[in-house]
Formats: C-alpha cells, structure tokens, sequence
C-alpha cells in the first residue's frame, strides 16, 4: 500500500505570533507574522503557532483584515475537491434529512460560512437556482470545485454567484458575476414568492424570516396590519394570505423593492397596499391623525458594517421604534427586527427599551427569536448569530 501523501508538501508556511487557544476561524492581521514570500491572497497555507507547531490549514489574505480563514485542524486533511464535497455534503444533508426542509420550502440556506465550516462562503437554493456569495478571496477562488460538489446534489440547478463590492475591495479580488439567471417562482409554507437573484437584494430573497413570517401571521385575523421596511413583501403576503389579515399596508422606500413585492401579492391573491416612502416621513405624517394598526412589523436592511458606527445605529433603530410603537394599537402586537450582526441582542434590546420610553408605551416581550434553523451558529462564532427578531405586546 502507498503511504499517504502529507497535504502539507507543497504549502506556504504562515506563522502566528501567538499561541492558537481559539477554535474560532478567523485569525487577524496583527496576530500574522508577514511572510518572507508573497503569498497570493486566497491561497491555502499552513498555519504554525509562535512555537513553530503545526495548528492548521487555512486561507490566507495579506490584504484583508482577516488575515486567515482556518478550514481544518486536522494535519492528514489536505484542503482540495474532496473537502468541499464532503464538507458541503454535510451541509445538504443537514438541511435536507435533519430539518426536512424540502416538506416545507424548495428555498432555503444550503450553507452558512463558519457554521458549515465554509468561512467566506454562503450558499442559498431557490427552487432549480443556487445562489453562492463570496465574502472572502480563497473561497471565490474555489468556486470551481464549489459548483461541482454541489451538481452532485442538485444536477438540474441554474447556478450565479456574486461578491458585494466591498466585499472584493477589502478582499482584494475582482468578482464578476455570470449573467444572472432569470427570475423564479419558490414556495414557502404555501405561498408563492417571486425571487430575482442578481438584484440587490442579497443573494434574492431573505430566507432567514421564514419562521417570523409564519409566527407573525398568527397575530393577524381580522387585524390591519403594517409592514415597515416590508422590502419584497414577505410579511404582509403571509399577514393576508396566511394570517386572514383584513387590511395590509407595506412601507418601502425601494422603489424595485415595492415592484417585486407586488408581484408577490399578486402570486398569492392578496390585496396588500404599498406605499413607496421614507419611513420617518411617512409616520410622523401619519401619528398626529391618529391612524394605528393592529401588529406592525418593523424590518429595516443592515444599518452598518463598521463597529465604530454601532451607537450610531443603535439610535437609529431607537428612533425608528419609537415611532413604529406610536403606530401601534393598545394591546396590539409589534415584531422589530435588527439584522446588523455587530449590533448584540442586549443592545438592541436596550434601544427598543429607551423607544418604549420616549413613546410613552409599555411593551411586553414574549418572544425572542432569530435567523431559521438553516442559518445555525456556532458558539465559537457568534457573529453568526446576527438576526433578531423580537415579538411585543403594546399597551
């Protein structure tokens, strides 16, 4: 029998200047001693502590922040076409036989980056397509092997890929996204949702709400209901078509946005309004009349990526709840949502608090909830766990 072949062989040789005491994935820039040699950003590497011990093989990007992406701490795992099928295979099965995904949904997270063990790499399926998003230049340097391992599992998928822009500047790699794939039908707890992957709305639809959406549609029968930041509609379709709401209204100030959502109402029956504004304008407008709604839902997009703007946009998302809670009838229900990961479920909590206050409402939380189980985190990781959601009763 031939002796295995050391993955090791051919790679550059990174070292730490530190001891390696974390299972997190990401090693930064200052914990890297430069290389003699130029390592080309995206290339596998092994990763030695400060004492010259072997800790792991990784990514390596001289230009990034992070300047290391640990994908194994096993020495006998060479980093080639085998670890993304078995890893991404992993991840499949996880969704498919574990959460049985496919009874309720055909659009769902095949893989989460550091969760699945793919750091810098997310996978969404919608219906036949398969969306990939890059964050980090290793993984879109693989997106070869990626495609293939996932044509093992979905031989009839249309595939498209993307890299936000700033993204491949702090990367420092230059993605260019196929021509994207037409727009498809999906289907989700029933309901029918057009998704465009190649617009600007991430990789084409937010799956992470689909629990929410369905939880927020029990508060609905008979109920006006308002759906701020409502983006492509999710939770005003489910409020009418599944919850039995009497009167919708969506707020967006997305002019595309407003258009693909009402499509969407369209595809399920429902008559929903929509109004295309800036949401500060729009109810400071309307409070002063004295027009409220039964369950509001408050959604904004990321308010930032930068950890010194958070106090920034934890007063924005303050100012944006105090005026939501305004809008909301006594004994009425608001679900406010932050998808901005560097903002923590304390702290966002805390604003919703002070808006509560300066609004003169008392809000009963009595539930606490986050992204769908297909977007899990790892405890290690948790930046992972970025999306709250958070049920309230009004008085």
């Amino acid at each position: 029998m031939n002796p295995q072949p050391n993955p090791a062989a051919a790679l550059p040789v990174v070292k730490l200047k530190i001891e390696r005491r974390s299972s997190h994935p990401w090693v930064f820039r200052n914990m890297v001693e430069r290389p003699d040699a130029r390592i080309p950003p995206g290339a596998v590497v092994d990763v030695v502590d400060v004492n010259g011990q072997w800790v792991a093989r990784a990514f390596y990007n001289g230009h990034s922040r992070i300047t290391l992406r640990v994908l194994t701490s096993r020495a006998d795992e060479p980093v080639d076409a085998a670890f993304f099928a078995r890893k991404l295979s992993a991840a499949i099965s996880f969704r498919r036989d574990t959460l049985q995904l496919d009874e309720v949904t055909n659009a769902y997270r095949l893989v989460h980056s550091e969760a699945d063990g793919l750091s810098g790499l997310v996978v969404d399926r919608f219906g036949d397509t398969l969306v990939m998003e890059f964050f980090s230049a290793g993984m879109y340097k693989q997106r070869a092997a990626i495609t293939e391992a996932l044509k093992a599992h979905f031989p009839n998928a249309r595939f498209y890929y993307f890299a936000e822009e700033h993204v491949g500047k702090q990367e420092s790699f230059d993605c260019r996204p196929p021509e994207p794939p037409p727009p498809d039908v999906i289907t989700e707890h029933g309901l029918r949702f057009r998704v465009a992957p190649g617009s600007k709305h991430k990789t084409g639809f937010f799956v992470d709400q689909r629990d929410n959406r369905l939880a927020l549609s029990t508060f609905c029968a008979g109920k006006r209901v308002l759906d701020i930041c409502c983006n492509t509609g999710g939770f005003g379709v489910y409020a009418k078509a599944k919850g039995g709401a009497a009167e919708v209204v969506g707020l967006d100030l997305d002019e595309q946005a407003i258009d693909m959502a009402k499509q969407n109402a369209k595809l399920n029956g429902a008559t929903i309004r929509y109004v295309q504004a800036d949401l500060f304008a729009w109810l400071r407008d309307i409070i002063p009349n004295g027009e409220r709604f039964d369950t509001v839902v408050l959604d904004p997009a990321k308010l930032t990526r930068d950890r010194e703007d958070v106090q920034t946009a934890l007063k924005k998302y303050c100012d944006m709840n105090r005026l939501a809670l305004q809008v909301v009838k006594p004994g009425g229900v608001l679900l406010t949502c932050s998808c901005t990961g560097l903002v923590s479920e304390p702290d966002f909590l805390e604003s919703v608090r002070r808006a509560a206050w300066q609004a003169g409402r008392t809000i009963q939380v009595f539930t606490i909830s986050g992204a769908a189980p297909d977007h899990p985190f790892m405890l290690s990781v948790p930046e992972g766990r970025y999306l709250k959601a958070v049920f309230c009763r009004v008085e």
